[in-house]
């Protein structure tokens, strides 16, 4: 018994002390996120000719919105900013959202059970949230400065999920299920593989499905994505970033032009 809670204690420890290592992580990387701001507002001071304010380094958390505001801008273009880094952040969420290879290959991005997950998750609500309808909506400066520490929050927590998850990929995963994993990905290919027939895209997206079933949870959306890829419908780089699904268009061929019998 005495042995037994020795070892509880000693892994209760262990999971407390990983835990703070990735907490000052995530800090460390919103102190970096902050820093990038900052220079890149002093460059657009100086390329304005504007009083450029004088930093102090490493940026402690919280200190970047006084700092930011600090730089003369307008509202308008502060929010323009702001929405842009966070369309980017989101941008690349949905290049794993939307993407089976890359859900099979870091299965924890789309894991709402993994810590580092839950937490982008959930600045990705905080910041939609926060989000101004637009850049010239009317909204004081601290509904702008949270909205910014939302987006930096959201950006950096976004960092950390995605080098653990590249980092573990399937480690997480028996063995049993790491191969059919791999089967999945290889059949994935074939599904998505234009030179293959309909048919070999059919089937194999069918045994992708039934690969992944019960192993990792992927969005409609994504699924209608691939379906469309098999269908053959859209080429690389035209996937759009929330698809609706569609019943693949029957194509009717191209009406024969009649032919004028000429007079005699």
């Amino acid at each position: 018994m005495g042995v037994g809670s020795a070892v509880a204690g000693n892994m209760r420890r262990a999971s407390k002390a990983r835990h703070k290592r990735r907490l000052e992580l995530l800090a460390a990387k919103r102190d970096l996120k902050a820093a990038e701001i900052q220079a890149r507002a002093t460059q657009r001071a100086e390329r304005q000719g504007l009083p450029i304010p004088q930093y102090q380094h490493p940026v402690p958390l919280g200190s970047v919105a006084a700092d930011a505001a600090a730089i003369p801008t307008t509202r308008e273009q502060e929010i323009t900013r702001l929405m842009a880094e966070h369309d980017d952040v989101v941008k690349r969420w949905l290049d794993y959202e939307l993407d089976v290879a890359k859900l099979i290959a870091y299965p924890a991005m789309s894991d709402g059970r993994n810590e580092l997950t839950a937490t982008f998750l959930r600045a990705k609500r905080r910041a939609d949230t926060l989000r101004p309808e637009s850049a010239d909506a009317k909204v004081d400066a601290d509904a702008i400065r949270a909205y910014r520490e939302a987006v930096i929050d959201f950006g950096s927590a976004f960092d950390v999920a995605e080098r653990d998850a590249k980092r573990q990929k399937n480690r997480a995963f028996s063995d049993d299920e790491r191969k059919r994993l791999d089967r999945a990905l290889q059949l994935l290919r074939v599904a998505e593989d234009q030179g293959a027939t309909q048919a070999e895209r059919q089937v194999a997206y069918r045994r992708v499905r039934e690969e992944l079933d019960g192993l990792i949870v992927i969005s409609d959306e994504a699924i209608s994505v691939l379906e469309k890829k098999v269908a053959g419908e859209i080429t690389s780089g035209d996937t759009p970033p929330l698809p609706q699904t569609q019943t693949p268009a029957q194509a009717q061929p191209p009406a024969k032009p009649q032919t004028q019998t000429p007079e005699p």
